[in-house]
């Protein structure tokens, strides 16, 4: 089976600008996995805070070796032997399995979510992400993202309150805030999840950063609106950790190494009575495709990557008005443009 990988930058529509920098661009290893005249396609996303670039991702997907085809019954033990080449290199690692599934369920002639027994109807309604900003450049986000039903709302400033009042002033839609670990004073952190259940916020992702666990812990047992993990959470093993913590976890395929790792998060969250957030980076229609897939396990979803960018290479699984829809294409239903 031969590999091949293509660095490539995705162009963001607006700036992006979280709480701890603002950025233009993200870059992207796109991957292709090929035998049997059947292509598989896979992404790594790599936005700043993950630590990988188009240099890293090259030099480990160069050790990438694949000895034999993927079936149902090898795949796990194929991508375990990818993910133990070397640690870290998540999204790199996310890309090989992308493609893999891709291509594997091409071979099957169905799409991931049928061979999973999952039912496209359950997906829910994706957020749509509105970044720190100005109050005019949230304004203009809000009403160019009109159609949706839920916002996402970029927090983690010293004018929070002036963000969240920017958008109230236009819409009564529900709102979700991500803080992306922006709020270090847990009184501080409560004081804020109080005023922002008045305003019909729906959670908060991430208020605090993920070293201090106990004062998470502190603030979802006094919040008035569920607590979701993010940084805290990139792979299986930090589920268990949550549970106590947070109320619920953001999973990734780009912190958990592509879908076969978080569909055993999703799984694993569910039993110990943990909610599901099916979340993304800035991505293409291949990655947001593969995904989707997973969609109808989650209870929130923020599939909204490729609706940022202007340059997306792919056609696949769409959110439309906030609705993810899945197609009956086989694999993870991505389609290479250019």
């Amino acid at each position: 089976m031969r590999l091949r990988c293509y660095p490539y930058t995705l162009e963001l529509s607006h700036p992006f600008t979280l709480s701890s920098g603002t950025r233009n661009t993200t870059p992207v290893m796109l991957v292709e996995v090929e035998e049997d005249g059947l292509t598989g396609y896979g992404e790594a996303s790599m936005p700043p805070y993950l630590g990988e670039t188009h240099e890293t991702a090259r030099a480990f997907l160069l050790r990438v070796e694949l000895p034999c085809s993927p079936e149902l019954s090898n795949l796990g033990e194929i991508l375990r032997a990818v993910d133990a080449i070397a640690p870290g290199n998540h999204a790199a690692k996310a890309g090989v399995d992308i493609a893999l599934h891709d291509w594997l369920g091409k071979k099957l002639g169905q799409p991931w979510y049928r061979i999973w027994g999952l039912d496209p109807g359950d997906a829910p309604v994706s957020s749509f992400t509105i970044g720190i900003g100005e109050r005019e450049d949230v304004l203009r986000k809000v009403e160019e993202a009109h159609g949706f039903p839920v916002f996402k709302v970029k927090l983690g400033c010293d004018r929070d309150r002036e963000i969240i009042e920017a958008v109230r002033e236009v819409t009564d839609k529900p709102i979700r805030v991500d803080v992306n670990q922006g709020w270090a004073d847990r009184d501080h952190a409560l004081r804020m999840c109080e005023w922002l259940a008045s305003k019909n916020v729906e959670l908060v992702e991430q208020p605090m950063p993920k070293e201090q666990l106990e004062d998470m812990a502190w603030l979802r047992s006094r919040s008035p609106i569920p607590v979701i993990a993010d940084e805290s959470v990139s792979r299986l093993a930090d589920v268990r950790k949550a549970y106590g913590v947070f109320d619920g976890v953001n999973v990734k395929l780009m912190k958990a190494t592509g879908l076969r790792e978080a569909h055993a998060m999703i799984l694993a969250a569910r039993s110990l009575g943990l909610k599901v957030m099916l979340g993304c980076m800035t991505e293409t229609s291949c990655a947001i495709s593969a995904a989707a897939q997973l969609s109808p396990l989650a209870d929130w979803a923020d599939l909204d990557g490729a609706l940022l960018i202007n340059n997306d290479p792919f056609i696949g699984a769409t959110v439309t008005g906030g609705r993810v829809t899945l197609t009956d294409r086989p694999g993870i239903g991505a389609v290479k443009m250019i």
